[in-house]
């Protein structure tokens, strides 16, 4: 094992080698906030359809849908439906509008018609937030992996891996900025799509090509039978975990549209048409994807012996993929197996090496643009000051992610994306769509709905059964945050979508109507027209 480990390391310092090359690269093509916050505008609809999968189709897809597929069968499958139809949520809704009438950030767009101050400071709070949920996932996903590769189950290194991937985001960020971030996102979307698909092709191969077989043969393999092809195994067992099932949809469906790192992406295309093209070629690639993650999970529970399985499932499922591809290469200690596991693992760790990266450009140029400059300096910091506060931002952000994710380390990191998409859509959706298109919405409106939602979504969080209440498994390992002698989970549901995304919008519309500040009708106005014809953004372009 020891030469196979050897492989394993060499490709694994071959993405970060070429990732951090791209990123040099990138860096001498970078010049003022236009280039460091949105790549110069300069990404044609393709190269941005590709980075916009590359950003989406993070670890908690590739690991975190195929283990729970291969652990839930038909529910977990779930998983890749509600993330591919959220992107018409997106598109129809989001897409070209935010593109038109903003220019680095979600709040250049809140803000246009509201009292500046205020509104920056909530949607920065909000971007910040929701990017570090979503970091977790990403840093929990690395740890796991390495821990395969190497061999280890000390949760020491698992640590150092999350220091390791949290430094280099860091670094991506703070020198490649957007340009660099993109071309890294653009190359790790083809090698996942390259790398899933080859693995996709080895497991049908096994199967004659018949995903009835492969179907069959994972019911039987799963010991659940029938039941593991049919809905409700993991959420039909009772009326609550019901709820909760429709809760995650919602989260799902809504989420994509509020993700703070997605929205940004739309900025990076020189016009409307390109926009719209990016969010299509992105459908296409995800849609491919998310297909692939039902031959992946089906293939996982399979084909993996009963050993593998158990490993599988105390990942969470994590280790689905990367076991599968073993695997399929030959199995456990031999080449072809070996190299097909240093494969794929290399393309997961390219994947959360891609989306921490957008994350935390994401969550640093808010603080950087929205309160820095915004807020604090009423406007007048210099783009040199800008790029500088966004960097040191990038470093402090990436240390919080890291130091909350290593306690998070057991939780599936599809199910703690979830969570990021249901704080999304509950602080971040309604305060867009009121503002695009309600014309009486106001600053209260939005401060209610972005706090209001936000305060609900991690509140309901914190006294769920995720953090505390779930108890121990079989083996003895506690299923929640919490040490299993401390139960604060008077909230029933894992995810809060169901209560607080309606809370999001409840609260935006009382908070309108109630206050005496008039709507700003001559700015609504404006930011119709910017919304309908890219103005904002083609002036953008030119300076």
């Amino acid at each position: 094992m020891e030469g196979h480990q050897i492989l394993t390391t060499a490709l694994f310092l071959g993405v970060v080698a070429l990732t951090v090359g791209i990123t040099i690269w990138a860096s001498r093509n970078s010049s003022g906030a236009a280039d460091h916050y949105a790549g110069g505008r300069s990404f044609s609809g393709f190269q941005n359809g590709l980075a916009i999968g590359g950003d989406y189709m993070s670890a908690a897809s590739f690991l975190g849908i195929s283990g729970a597929i291969a652990l839930s069968g038909y529910d977990g499958f779930l998983y890749s439906i509600g993330f591919l139809v959220a992107w018409l949520v997106a598109l129809l809704l989001v897409a070209e509008v935010l593109r038109n009438s903003g220019r680095y950030t979600m709040a250049d767009q809140l803000a246009y018609r509201m009292r500046q101050k205020p509104v920056r400071t909530a949607a920065a709070t909000s971007t910040v937030v929701v990017s570090i949920f979503y970091l977790l996932a990403q840093m929990v996903g690395a740890g796991a992996l390495v821990a395969l590769l190497l061999g280890v189950t000390s949760d020491g290194v698992k640590n150092l891996t999350i220091f390791f991937v949290g430094a280099l985001m860091i670094f991506y960020v703070t020198v490649g900025g957007m340009k660099g971030t993109t071309w890294v996102q653009i190359v790790k979307a083809v090698l996942l799509m390259a790398g899933s698909a080859l693995i996709v092709v080895l497991v049908l191969a096994k199967f004659g090509f018949n995903l009835s077989d492969l179907l069959g043969t994972a019911a039987a393999n799963s010991g659940k039978g029938q039941a593991f092809l049919e809905p409700g195994l993991k959420y039909g067992v009772s009326t609550t975990s019901k709820i909760d099932f429709i809760s995650l949809g919602i989260a799902l469906v809504l989420g994509t549209a509020g993700l703070p790192h997605i929205l940004i992406r739309f900025y990076t295309t020189p016009t409307s048409r390109d926009a719209r093209k990016s969010v299509l070629w992105a459908i296409g690639l995800i849609g491919a994807f998310y297909l692939f993650t039902l031959v992946l999970g089906f293939g996982a529970a399979a084909l993996l012996d009963k050993d593998s399985y158990a490993e599988v499932a105390a990942s969470g499922g994590n280790l689905a993929s990367p076991l599968l591809a073993e695997a399929v290469g030959g199995g456990p200690g031999s080449t072809g197996g070996a190299v097909l596991l240093a494969l794929i693992a290399a393309v997961a760790f390219a994947t959360i090496l891609a989306v921490v990266a957008g994350l935390t450009l994401t969550s640093s140029v808010s603080v950087a643009h929205d309160l820095y400059n915004s807020v604090f300096k009423d406007g007048k910091a210099s783009e040199a000051e800008e790029i500088r506060v966004s960097r040191i931002a990038a470093g402090v952000i990436g240390l919080v992610a890291i130091l909350l994710a290593i306690p998070a380390q057991k939780l599936n990191i599809a199910f703690l994306v979830a969570l990021a998409f249901a704080v999304a859509a509950s602080a971040n959706l309604p305060a867009i769509i009121y503002n695009m298109f309600w014309r009486r919405f106001n600053t209260r409106g939005a401060l209610w709905s972005i706090y209001g939602g936000l305060i609900s979504a991690v509140g309901l969080v914190i006294f769920s059964p995720v953090v505390s209440g779930k108890g121990l498994d079989p083996t003895g390992k506690n299923l929640s945050l919490l040490p299993a002698d401390i139960d604060i989970s008077w909230f029933p549901l894992e995810n809060p979508g169901i209560v607080s995304i309606p809370l999001g919008f409840l609260l935006g519309y009382l908070g309108t109507i109630t206050s005496k500040e008039p709507a700003a009708e001559e700015r609504y106005t404006e930011l119709e027209v910017r919304a309908l014809t890219g103005a904002g953004a083609e002036q953008a372009v030119q300076h």
